[in-house]
């Protein structure tokens, strides 16, 4: 009887965040997923095309480089984000005054407006007056100096640095808390058994924080791929489509073409794309490592 109370509670408790979610969030998606079948500006009436916009985004090359600027975004993230603040995390595991400091520099982007984030590395890359082409003056590398935002072969790749950077205090407080709610008494007993240093990482801490890494996959991915502020404000999709990812492909396509109907079967083969990554990341890391 107590457990039914319980379970009626927590239920009851959950029901208004999980009302103003469906709301929210899958109502729209399912909206977006009616509009993608019609052909439709906006305003006034619709027709129902069928699968022709579909048709359509998969013979357009422009949605093929953003598709792979996307993979390029979350290979990035994935291989960079998580793994560098999950050493991050072991670093600065302690409470001392430096690592208290460090924590909070790393973590302070993620409080900052992306537009800010945005405005900062532009003037960075910027080819007269940026930081990094004046550090590489002052190194007397004058060859290394590049059009960071401007050369459509680097521009993808210009972005990638301050994608980490914004968002990897993020993951470093999420694997800080798996990491310190591990027992101490478990930690003690690795020690009385010889186990320290990377063994006792492999064997005892990733293991155990190995349902909170698929999280942190799961966030990375689904972030990644619907990555369009950053990239908006530093390029635009610019030079030539060079940075065009499919968030900024579907905003130009229904904001700027006033293709409604043609921009929601863009965000839907989006939700497929992530649910597709999404789906095999987790089947791959379903495997824990071995203690």
């Amino acid at each position: 009887m107590n457990t039914l109370r319980s379970r009626r509670f927590i239920i009851m408790g959950l029901l208004p965040a999980m009302l103003i979610y469906a709301l929210f969030v899958f109502v729209p998606v399912i909206w977006s997923a009616y509009y993608g079948f019609f052909n439709w500006s906006g305003i006034g009436a619709s027709s129902f095309i069928g699968l022709d916009n579909y048709v359509e985004i998969v013979h357009d090359p422009i949605f093929w480089r953003a598709l792979k600027n996307n993979f390029i975004f979350v290979g990035a993230a994935v291989l960079g984000q998580v793994p560098l603040a999950l050493i991050l995390a072991i670093l600065l595991s302690k409470n001392n005054f430096l690592q208290r400091f460090l924590r909070s520099a790393i973590f302070l982007p993620m409080v900052l407006s992306t537009v800010v984030i945005g405005m900062i590395w532009q003037y960075i890359y910027h080819p007269q007056i940026g930081i990094l082409n004046f550090f590489l003056d002052t190194l007397g590398l004058e060859s290394w100096k590049l059009q960071w935002l401007s050369d459509g072969k680097i521009a993808i790749f210009a972005l990638i640095p301050p994608l980490i950077w914004s968002f990897v205090g993020l993951y470093l407080i999420i694997f800080m808390s798996a990491l310190q709610n591990i027992p101490g008494e478990i930690h003690d007993a690795a020690q009385l058994d010889g186990a320290t240093g990377l063994r006792k990482l492999a064997s005892i801490s990733l293991p155990m924080i190995w349902g909170t890494v698929q999280v942190a996959l799961v966030l990375c991915i689904s972030g990644s791929l619907k990555s369009f502020d950053l990239v908006y404000i530093m390029t635009k999709g610019g030079p030539a489509h060079a940075t065009e990812l499919l968030a900024t492909y579907m905003y130009n396509s229904t904001f700027t073409s006033y293709r409604y109907g043609f921009g929601s079967a863009i965000s839907t083969t989006i939700v497929l794309i992530s649910l597709i990554l999404i789906g095999s990341s987790q089947w791959i890391t379903s495997r824990k490592p071995k203690q």
